[in-house]
């Protein structure tokens, strides 16, 4: 049955297959469009640079008129997440419009990485470090971050296939997932 909420979700998919965000990608698990993962590469210049973070994105049928739950599957020491890897960040609650779609989803979260807001903290122990020891921040968030060789399949100037395991319960899954990287030289 198709719904426009499923309807939208393949169209955001589509989307992200198309024009993919740099350090970001995501996907529908393979038998369910509401139920996706997604995998967040630590923004360069920042504690999380080369750390590769998963998500799963819970959408409703409710969609694209209220916000999916979005949690980090990947161990995550940040002001606006809690323990649970739920996210608190405004476009997922009170400032949601039905305008973002998942990539706006990804790169918001990738951005709240580097910028987080220490005012409406999930984790108030970080949020106290971040802004009282930043040195002391930064390392626990080093200790966290995940360094996942992913080998390069094929190369353009801009988008790469990259293989990327995912695990699920009965097993490893193969991915290839589209990601627009940008280097610098």
């Amino acid at each position: 049955m198709t719904t426009p909420s499923r309807r939208r979700l393949m169209r955001d998919f589509k989307k992200l297959q198309e024009d993919p965000p740099a350090g970001v990608s995501g996907a529908p698990t393979e038998d369910n469009i509401l139920a996706w993962e997604a995998i967040i590469f630590g923004p360069q210049d920042t504690p999380f640079e080369d750390g590769t973070f998963k998500l799963s994105l819970e959408f409703t049928e409710e969609y694209p008129n209220k916000p999916p739950t979005v949690k980090f599957i990947s161990k995550m020491f940040h002001p606006n997440v809690y323990a649970d890897g739920s996210i608190c960040l405004d476009i997922l609650q009170n400032r949601w419009s039905p305008t973002y779609d998942v990539a706006a989803i990804l790169t918001s979260i990738q951005s709240l990485l580097d910028e987080p807001n220490p005012n409406s903290p999930a984790n108030s122990h970080a949020a106290q470090l971040y802004q009282e020891n930043r040195r002391e921040y930064e390392k626990r968030v080093q200790q966290i971050v995940e360094q996942v060789p992913i080998p390069i399949y094929k190369a353009s100037t801009r988008l790469m296939i990259l293989n990327i395991l995912v695990e699920h319960t009965c097993g490893v899954t193969l991915l290839f997932i589209p990601l627009k990287l940008t280097f610098r030289l």
